[in-house]
């Protein structure tokens, strides 16, 4: 008994020392160290890029969500550090991630950070409807995430990052203007780059006569715009939630109504079941529908966003677009 008294107090103390020193850890670091200027925090990656390209040398940016986007996202402790310590944090907004930004606000302590929308930036006329607001109670089917009134997908669209990337500069340019002519500089450049991929993109597609299709969610209708396609139905209105048998029956009518042969999937659902139902139902029909892998950028790899990521996934997509569309 004693032996056994003796080993429950030694496992007690070490293991309350363990406590303290993970507790001090959290408490203690601090992620920005030796990162030179302003800290530029972001909530996702295509902010990341925008945010990088303008900031250059003068400034620090860190991201909030790399793996996990900001349709599934759930907080660490680190988070709360990256946010303590960030003297401005820049998201999208559109009721996409507002809500995790004021609770990672919250639970760090730092009262005085400004949280800029970007997307607010971007004209009302030229944001689109929401297709919740469209599909009624089955965008809602399973899941309880959901959109406001307006696509808050709007950085697929080209010219509404253009509007991002601009609305970031003219930020960074209040909180530090010792080096707005940099950001602006910068801002400029990036600017051109964008309107450059957007060139680049229109003539690839340009001569393709198949220009409809079906996007796995609701997160390609800027995206389309930019470049010219029809959205004719979403599979899922709410990424991660299956849709009822019924909007499957749905979409595959839509499809046969309207020749459409492109499913577009994404590689963060590469397992999707609703997808396969709908390209296995069209080809029993004698349709040859085939996938499309679009990436929406709402996810990353924490190794992979660098200042030209947004710029090369999306000439990925558009690569992966002109070779299977007709």
């Amino acid at each position: 008994m004693r032996v056994f008294r003796l080993f429950a107090i030694l496992v007690m103390g070490v293991t309350s020392v363990s406590l303290l020193f993970l507790a001090g850890c959290t408490r203690e670091g601090n992620p920005w160290d030796g990162k030179p200027g302003k800290h530029v925090l972001v909530s996702f990656t295509p902010l990341f890029c925008f945010a990088r390209n303008v900031a250059g040398d003068d400034a620090s940016v860190m991201c909030v969500m790399t793996n996990r986007g900001p349709h599934h996202f759930d907080s660490r402790p680190a988070d709360a550090l990256l946010v303590k310590h960030a003297d401005i944090f820049f998201i999208n907004g559109l009721e996409l991630d507002e809500q995790i930004a004021e609770k990672l606000k919250d639970g760090s302590g730092n009262s005085n950070l400004k949280i800029v929308e970007t997307a607010e930036a971007i004209p009302e006329n030229h944001l689109l409807k929401s297709g919740e607001e469209e599909h009624g109670e089955d965008a809602h089917h399973g899941h309880d995430h959901h959109h406001g009134k307006f696509d808050p997908h709007v950085w697929l669209g080209v010219p509404e990052a253009i509007v991002m990337a601009q609305k970031i500069c003219d930020e960074m340019k209040e909180l530090d203007p010792s080096h707005a002519e940099g950001y602006d500089r910068r801002a400029a450049a990036y600017i051109e780059r964008l309107k450059q991929l957007q060139a680049e993109g229109q003539a690839l597609l340009k001569d393709k006569k198949e220009r409809k299709i079906v996007t796995f969610h609701e997160s390609m209708g800027y995206f389309a715009r930019t470049f010219g396609l029809e959205i004719v139905d979403f599979i899922e209105i709410s990424p991660g939630a299956e849709p009822s048998s019924k909007k499957i029956r749905q979409v595959v009518e839509a499809c046969k109504k309207n020749g459409v042969k492109l499913i577009a999937v994404e590689p963060q659902y590469p397992a999707n079941t609703s997808a396969s139902a709908i390209l296995n139902e069209l080809r029993s029909q004698g349709i040859d529908a085939q996938f499309v892998e679009i990436d929406p950028l709402e996810t990353a790899r924490p190794e992979d966003p660098t200042p030209t990521y947004y710029e090369d996934r999306m000439r990925a997509n558009l690569k992966q677009l002109a070779e299977k569309m007709r």
